[in-house]
């Protein structure tokens, strides 16, 4: 996958937003932390992963991948508050463990990142937020195209004043 240019599409959709919002002189590290854990708990929350009081089934694997997607736009921009960018590794296995065990380490890796905001940790934060899209069925292709349709879908919210 190119990430150099989900990054570079990333800084334009931050800099729209913290200009037309007067932010450009805030620290908005903690709070992109915040979006980034409240959505990884929306994406959970649509794959049911942990619901086993329910028989529900998770939600339709479009659903699913645009909540993903959510989460991908804050890392990134975590990654740019920061002046980090992703090192591609190896093609990923999917991972061993429940998909509960997965979310959980997402969250244990943004709380490590949040606590010390090193590249290193944010290489891991990313690797296993990568590790869960493939956990989830999720193709490169896939998770790139759905980013390419919510970044419009975000700048059209700009637009309409969301």
């Amino acid at each position: 996958m190119n990430w150099e240019t989900l990054f570079t599409m990333q800084q334009q959709l931050d800099q729209r937003i913290e200009t037309e919002h007067g932010l450009e002189h805030e620290d908005l590290f903690r709070k992109k932390v915040m979006a980034l854990l409240v959505e990884i708990g929306e994406l959970a929350n649509e794959t049911r992963c942990f619901k086993f009081w329910s028989t529900k089934p998770p939600k339709e694997d479009e659903v699913i991948l645009e909540e993903y997607v959510d989460g991908l736009h804050f890392i990134l921009s975590l990654g740019l508050e920061k002046g980090y960018r992703y090192l591609q590794q190896e093609q990923q296995e999917v991972p061993d463990g429940a998909l509960t065990d997965q979310f959980h380490k997402v969250f244990g890796e943004i709380h490590l990142f949040q606590e010390s905001p090193t590249d290193m940790h944010y290489q891991q934060l990313f690797k296993t937020f990568l590790d869960l899209g493939v956990k989830l069925g999720f193709s490169e292709h896939s998770i790139q195209d759905a980013y390419y349709d919510k970044n419009e879908v975000n700048h059209q919210r700009q637009e309409d004043g969301y």
